[in-house]
């Protein structure tokens, strides 16, 4: 009852000061879910829920304005004071105590349709949901929408453009390829189940893009699949983003079956960066840049 009467005290704090505050105007916005949300025209004060929109953050000059992020955010970059949160659980009155501008959220923050930041919102502080981007065109409008909401749009569109240099260097000399390796990445093992993705995701896109061919992209989505189905379908390449296990090269070439598979036969199983290559941030192009050595290291030098 204590806890619930402080944050109602802070609720009602926060709306006092809102209302003081009349010559900061406004501003109304859709945001990436559809949400209509009015944010401050001043944004001093940022909250980031996802490891992605904190490295946006983080790309377009704002680090010194981050109050508090998920923990598995980088924070190298950040002040030594920030504030570390619960993605899942926030502490609503931590947060109203931080007196945010705006909440940058994801779609991974909500479990079902139970919204975490609710009394936030009802609190006066601008709360914008990005859901996960399934597409690269995706991740370059989510890096322009956080450029709106944060007053940066200038440098936003400046990574976009850089971003989309970087990809149409990429199409072009994948182009010239030929030889179109087919590819399984793997993106989990657990429980005895491996896990992988199909189309409408944007790690499709990027073996596309450097000129693989994933062996799942009649596929939807993210999906898992048999040892078997991945030796019937014997791919030339394996790659795996699970660089937090150091054995998990090893451990796939000693799958039951798969000293059958081509890729395994000629040793080409790699792992490449997880965050980079899960990340629906600009730092995916330092992912498509992996993926794009691990298939065609003749191909591509970005020295």
């Amino acid at each position: 009852m204590k806890k619930i009467l402080t944050i109602t005290l802070l609720v009602l704090g926060i709306l006092v000061m809102s209302g003081c505050q009349k010559d900061l105007e406004n501003l109304n916005i859709t945001d990436r879910e559809g949400n209509e949300v009015s944010i401050p025209s001043k944004i001093n004060r940022i909250v980031s829920t996802a490891p992605s929109n904190t490295e946006v953050l983080v790309e377009l000059g704002l680090s010194d304005k981050i109050v508090a992020v998920d923990k598995y955010s980088p924070t190298d970059t950040l002040e030594s004071n920030v504030t570390i949160i619960n993605f899942r659980d926030p502490d609503a009155e931590a947060l109203i105590a931080l007196n945010p501008d705006i909440i940058i959220a994801s779609g991974h923050n909500k479990v079902g349709d139970e919204d975490p930041f609710k009394l936030l919102k009802e609190a006066g502080i601008a709360v914008v949901y990005i859901p996960s981007a399934t597409s690269l065109q995706g991740i370059l409008d989510d890096i322009s929408f956080i450029g709106e909401v944060t007053n940066r749009k200038t440098e936003a569109n400046t990574v976009i453009a850089d971003l989309q240099r970087q990809f149409d260097e990429i199409k072009t000399i994948a182009e010239t390829i030929t030889n179109k390796l087919n590819v399984y990445f793997e993106i989990g093992d657990y429980s005895g189940k491996l896990y992988t993705f199909g189309s409408e995701t944007f790690l499709n896109e990027v073996v596309a893009l450097v000129g693989g061919n994933n062996i799942y992209s009649g596929e939807t989505s993210w999906i898992s699949v048999s040892s078997e189905d991945i030796i019937t379908k014997n791919p030339d390449v394996i790659i795996t983003n699970q660089n937090y296990n150091e054995e998990i090269v090893e451990n796939i070439k000693n799958r039951a079956g798969f000293e059958t598979i081509s890729a395994v036969i000629n040793g080409k199983v790699y792992v490449v960066n997880g965050n980079k290559t899960s990340r629906g941030s600009n730092m995916i192009i330092e992912g498509i840049k992996e993926v794009a050595m691990a298939l065609y290291p003749d191909y591509y030098d970005f020295n």
